[in-house]
């Protein structure tokens, strides 16, 4: 893979890549044009071979690509040729609906523990998981090496919780709690505020009257 930077927009349109690319393995396409790609993802096919030349190209002129060989190589790129070890932290509504999501499995994402200091949710399973008390968190990660922590946690306490949560180890950080988190050289943070994505979508609805 090429040593310059890619860019973030390049780089949030591969899973959407190795989404179709997916579903076209599974409706048994061998291969597949930028141009016939680009229909389904509604990306240009001049984006779409601008954005893999970014990682060696795949494709063959006049061929197109090997939906199975380029499938393959963007799960490389994503990482997706490993298991990820992850921990949910907040066991509300939030927590238990991601909890529940069985697609991480198929993706190679392994919630092997949740943790909540409510009482009224400690003690229960939810997907055969255990919820464990929050005070149990840093015993647990001296001894399960953990890729991935998952806030659904609250405002408060929030930013304590991943300081912690970085000198206790763990690589990334996917959070859905109110407060944006920045990434450092010890951690790698993804926020998802769903609270944006709703009202962006109410700025479309909006502005197509």
């Amino acid at each position: 893979m090429t040593e310059r930077k890619i860019s973030m927009a390049v780089i949030r349109r591969l899973p959407r890549y190795y989404r179709y690319l997916g579903e076209l393995l599974d409706n048994g396409v061998t291969k597949v044009s930028s141009s016939k790609l680009s229909v389904s993802m509604n990306v240009t096919a001049s984006q779409i071979r601008q954005d893999l030349n970014n990682f060696g190209g795949f494709g063959q002129q006049g061929y197109g690509y090997n939906v199975e060989h380029l499938y393959t190589e963007i799960g490389k790129i994503l990482g997706l040729n490993r298991v990820y070890k992850m921990v949910l932290i907040g066991a509300g509504n939030l927590g238990q609906a991601l909890a529940n999501y069985q697609t991480f499995n198929k993706r190679g994402f392994e919630l092997i523990s949740i943790f909540d200091l409510n009482p009224k949710v400690v003690g229960l399973f939810i997907n055969g998981i255990e919820v464990l008390d929050i005070d149990k968190l840093y015993d647990f990660l001296q001894t399960n090496p953990i890729d991935i922590a998952i806030l659904t946690m609250p405002q408060i306490g929030v930013e304590q919780m991943a300081s912690n949560l970085v000198k206790w180890g763990v690589k990334g950080i996917w959070n859905f709690s109110p407060v944006d988190l920045t990434s450092s050289s010890n951690v790698v943070i993804e926020n998802v505020n769903l609270s944006y994505s709703l009202m962006t979508l109410a700025y479309q609805i909006h502005q197509h009257k």
